[in-house]
């Protein structure tokens, strides 16, 4: 009898277990490469660190989820030397990131939706202590994920060369879309 009260327990709560799950960002086998454009079509691009993250599914759906990124990680990944290192300085200063006073970017899962094969996901994306909200497209590839965000860096008070911010910028123009490009692996 005792058998038989422990598989009814089993069968009424694993639709529940199954229904419910979150996992962990494998900080090690995740990566986030983000990408600036000016308006002369240049670019630069690097990559930075997660710190944390964690994501809840929900019947094939994140139900929430958040994210955690050190920005002190910042790098530049398409120049070398000297130009690596100065370009990296100007990126923590306070003319964009105030990385010695905001070193965390956070996002917030709040909902996701079926999206053909992808998921659209909505969240709320924090930087230099400011929210937004973003959607971003989110695609299961074997054992991990890709997302594509792209967010408005002057809802984040990051000003310069901001056609926001200032006008008669020409060339020197930087765009105010900032390209992230995540790949996540789950524990």
């Amino acid at each position: 009898m005792k058998i038989l009260k422990i598989i009814c327990v089993i069968l009424i709560t694993s639709p529940l277990l199954l229904s419910a799950q979150t996992s962990t960002l494998d900080i090690q086998n995740s990566n986030l490469k983000w990408t600036g454009k000016k308006i002369t079509n240049s670019s630069h691009y690097g990559s930075l660190k997660f710190k944390s993250g964690e994501v809840n599914f929900s019947e094939n759906l994140i139900s929430s989820g958040k994210f955690i990124v050190d920005m002190t990680t910042i790098s530049v990944d398409d120049i070398k030397g000297s130009g690596k290192s100065r370009l990296e300085g100007h990126l923590r200063s306070d003319d964009f990131f105030s990385v010695e006073n905001f070193n965390e970017a956070i996002l917030v899962i709040n909902s996701s939706e079926k999206n053909g094969d992808n998921l659209k996901v909505m969240g709320t994306l924090t930087v230099k202590g400011l929210e937004s909200n973003v959607e971003f497209d989110m695609k299961k590839s074997g054992n991990s994920w890709t997302a594509d965000l792209t967010f408005d860096r002057s809802k984040h008070n990051v000003r310069f060369r901001s056609g926001s911010f200032f006008e008669n910028l020409g060339d020197n123009l930087i765009l105010d879309d900032i390209v992230l490009n995540a790949k996540l692996s789950f524990n």
